[in-house]
């Protein structure tokens, strides 16, 4: 999309639709934190995350463009499988079906257990059995 707008009016705008999402989701998924990914103490990307009393929801997971297809995603997931394991929780999601990061997630094995038209709600159910799931590190603030 080409734009005549300045980079002021750029801003504002992404402002804008920040602060409306962040709102949504603070209405709308209530309790969820917002996180900050690190690495090296940069900024790569968000999280979105609610751990509620039976299931760990992602939100939203972002990863900046110049980071993404680098192992963060995946580690960043398998640290919340880790989690909700531990926890004896799924960990669920809704992703786009174009969106190219499902593959991500059917590969650490995440199943649709809903169709929700441009989306799928899936889940990584609680394996009792499991091994434990280890992952890197990637830093995470709020």
């Amino acid at each position: 999309m080409v734009s005549d707008w300045d980079e002021n009016q750029k801003s504002a705008f992404v402002a804008m639709q920040f602060s409306a999402q962040h709102q949504y989701y603070q209405e709308h998924y209530h309790g969820a934190e917002f996180l900050i990914l690190l690495r090296d103490q940069i900024p790569i990307g968000r999280l979105y995350l609610a751990r509620w009393q039976d299931e760990i929801r992602i939100v939203d997971l972002a990863i900046l463009p110049a980071h993404r297809n680098a192992g963060v995603g995946t580690t960043v997931l398998k640290n919340l499988l880790a989690e909700a394991q531990h926890a004896g929780k799924p960990l669920r999601i809704h992703v786009e079906k174009y969106n190219p990061a499902l593959r991500l997630y059917q590969r650490l094995g995440f199943k649709p257990i809903v169709d929700r038209g441009v989306y799928w709600f899936m889940e990584r159910a609680f394996l009792p059995d499991a091994e434990e799931i280890n992952g890197d590190q990637v830093n995470i603030a709020s």
